[in-house]
């Protein structure tokens, strides 16, 4: 599948810092940001088995979810296209007067898009069932990629980022699915650590464990704290981290997953949670694209 699509393995980049020297910490960056211009980050990983599944169907059909700017719609879309697979986009929201840019991709990809309320949308996430009556046979991915194979999908993230070599892997985290394939693989010895970019999701580490049957979770740990107000939101403070982050090492972030796990990574290198020598691997998700909701010129990058 990755041949078809031109998906590149992901490059590793290591980055220092006097924190980094006198803590003897070894911290490296998975720039999945840069596996392919538009199927970026973690969603090519999720989407492959049930990419997988659709295609042994005559009339391969998708339906998922997300918002406005949705990097999970917005790869699928592409994907699907390119795989000659139908889709379909569950839009949380009233239709607007114009398309957010990532929208406006999707369509063009050929995204057949529906808008639910948010009322509705919550509803229809809770019983994907019912969407089922309206199509013929589709594979249903739930927001994000979430479920089994989505995580097993992110399963095979572990051995592209050579997770074996590392102490401590950490990511961002939305639904979860990405940090659940990740501690499938992962030895009971490493510490698998989320960056939650959502608000008021305290039974996420229960989701997680929900999806990787025999795992305990005990090296699993979960912040909560930096989410900067909820999904999708930023400040000013955000923004200039963003900006110094780059500057410092050249890595380019988005303000909903990745800008807040630098962040987050950055206070617990300040703090010393490390412990020394740890060897860190810390997984770039993709989803720049995200980006162009932004003021131009709030970023440098």
């Amino acid at each position: 599948m990755k041949n078809l699509l031109g998906i590149k393995p992901p490059g590793i980049v290591q980055l220092h810092d006097k924190r980094l020297t006198r803590r003897e910490i070894a911290l490296s960056v998975a720039r999945l940001d840069e596996v392919h211009p538009l199927i970026s980050g973690n969603k090519f990983y999720k989407l492959t088995y049930y990419l997988s599944k659709a295609l042994k169907s005559p009339s391969p059909e998708i339906i998922s979810f997300g918002g406005a700017y949705s990097n999970h719609l917005h790869a699928l879309a592409f994907t699907a296209q390119a795989l000659g697979i139908k889709s379909t986009g569950i839009i949380r929201g009233e239709k607007p007067t114009h398309l957010s840019p990532t929208l406006q991709d999707c369509a063009y990809y050929g995204m057949n898009l529906q808008f639910l309320s948010r009322n509705e949308y919550r509803l229809q996430q809770n019983k994907l069932l019912q969407i089922q009556d309206s199509y013929e046979n589709p594979i249903i991915i739930p927001e994000g990629g979430f479920g089994e194979m989505g995580m097993q999908g992110a399963a095979l993230m572990y051995d592209d980022i050579r997770g074996n070599e590392y102490t401590h892997i950490i990511c961002a985290c939305g639904t979860g699915t990405s940090i659940a394939g990740l501690l499938q693989n992962a030895d009971s010895s490493q510490v698998i650590t989320g960056i939650s970019v959502l608000k008021g999701y305290p039974n996420l580490k229960r989701d997680i464990l929900s999806l990787v049957p025999g795992k305990t979770g005990e090296n699993l740990q979960i912040f909560h704290e930096f989410h900067f107000g909820g999904y999708a939101k930023y400040n000013a403070d955000l923004h200039l981290f963003m900006n110094e982050w780059y500057r410092r090492f050249e890595i380019p972030s988005d303000f909903v997953y990745t800008g807040k796990l630098f962040f987050a990574l950055d206070h617990l290198l300040e703090h010393g949670f490390f412990p020394r020598g740890s060897r860190i691997i810390c997984i770039h998700s993709g989803g720049l694209q995200g980006n162009r909701s932004l003021n131009p010129g709030s970023l440098i990058f």
